[in-house]
């Protein structure tokens, strides 16, 4: 039996298609070249291949003996709306936009694992691989299920994993229950009375009242929320005005909540809608408070502990105990995969990127996916599989 994770060839492989796609990077839905590059390395592989679902989804499904287990792994391979500016061979092609969160790292180490799957067979059962659009921030996993991913591809449980920097190369980061929070973005739009900026007694200053609804807001976690409870809320927008002298009628605010409880979710967005309302009359102006348009909140990435033991096993097998942290510190990120941790048990884990130096940090500019992580996630995808689907 070949061991993946010592395999030069197939590590070389898996290099060159994920800097292939870290050079040619698409955004939310509109994965077509991606989508075709993975489509085509399923089928030659010997995967039956399924395309359209959430518009450039893919997933192939291998079986394997007379099981009737069924297991998901997912990988993510949307690409985000940044400019590179690294200089090396592979960088982004696209104008304004890069791979700066390692999707295309995800993509190579599940087909890598999906062709060694195909090519040693030594599980027994079915194997869905989910190849997801749209993961930042457009919902792409929600978007798969409401097109009847899992009616199509009924797995009894789901998993994933992505890269994370400041994790060494070799290590993983395993937990059950919440490991990413949940995430929702909202929108204030504040209405006043304009007026010259020399007689503002004459309006009603949507700016001034803004101004006390954004230094209010910040007492909800402080102040509202229980102090064990981990939970954050940011005003990352202020739109108003376009003149020196004049007040502005409009105020558009934008922000976003995170947390790890369903039940401090409803918390702060009602206590938003009460502290917008009660600032807002008192300086008599109107405003609406509209929540995750287009579909933008997530829930909470929450493991089951039986498929996370599962994980645990896997992982341990392919690096060792030693380079498993059990007791990670739960990300404020988000993670649409929790859409499909609703549906199915499962889990989703970290593997180490290695150093975040020189801004090798998620969403940077200057980000790249290491790629001596490829072979040792491809493995422990393969090892996964074989743990849970045991021949």
């Amino acid at each position: 039996m070949i061991d993946l994770k010592n395999d030069t060839q197939a590590h070389a492989d898996m290099k060159a298609w994920r800097q292939h796609l870290h050079r040619f990077p698409e955004t939310a839905f509109e994965e077509i070249e991606t989508a075709r590059f993975v489509a085509d390395k399923l089928r030659s592989f010997g995967l039956e291949v399924h395309e359209g679902l959430a518009k450039t989804g893919v997933v192939a499904t291998l079986t394997v003996g007379t099981s009737q287990k069924k297991i998901a792994l997912r990988a993510d391979m949307d690409a985000l709306f940044i400019q590179e500016q690294n200089h090396f061979a592979h960088k982004s092609c696209h104008d304004g936009k890069m791979h700066a969160c390692g999707h295309d790292g995800h993509t190579a180490m599940l087909l890598g694992a999906a062709r060694q799957l195909a090519t040693q067979r030594n599980f027994n059962g079915t194997v869905y691989f989910i190849f997801q659009p749209a993961e930042e921030g457009r919902a792409g996993a929600k978007q798969m299920l409401v097109d009847g991913l899992f009616e199509k591809f009924p797995a009894d449980c789901v998993f994933g994993m992505h890269n994370f920097p400041d994790i060494p190369v070799g290590h993983f980061a395993i937990k059950a229950g919440a490991l990413m929070a949940s995430f929702d973005c909202f929108e204030i739009i504040i209405t006043g009375q304009a007026t010259h900026a020399a007689l503002p007694h004459l309006g009603n200053d949507a700016i001034v009242a803004a101004a006390q609804l954004i230094t209010a807001l910040q007492t909800i976690v402080s102040r509202t929320i229980e102090p064990t409870q981990p939970a954050v809320v940011s005003i990352t927008q202020i739109h108003a005005g376009n003149t020196w002298n004049a007040i502005p009628e409009t105020v558009i605010l934008r922000g976003t909540f995170r947390c790890f409880d369903s039940k401090v979710q409803t918390i702060i967005a009602d206590k938003i809608h009460q502290l917008v309302a009660a600032i807002c009359q008192g300086f008599s102006v109107k405003a609406t408070v509209s929540f995750n348009p287009e579909n933008a909140g997530y829930p909470v990435t929450f493991n089951t502990p039986a498929e996370t033991a599962l994980a645990l096993t896997a992982a341990t097998a392919v690096v060792g105990a030693d380079c498993i942290d059990t007791q990670p510190t739960p990300s404020m990120g988000s993670e649409d995969f929790a859409f499909m941790l609703q549906e199915k048990a499962g889990c989703y884990i970290w593997i180490g990127n290695g150093s975040s130096e020189n801004s090798c940090l998620l969403h940077n500019p200057h980000y790249d996916f290491n790629d001596d992580s490829l072979s040792i996630g491809a493995a422990y995808w393969v090892k996964l599989v074989e743990t849970v689907l045991k021949g």
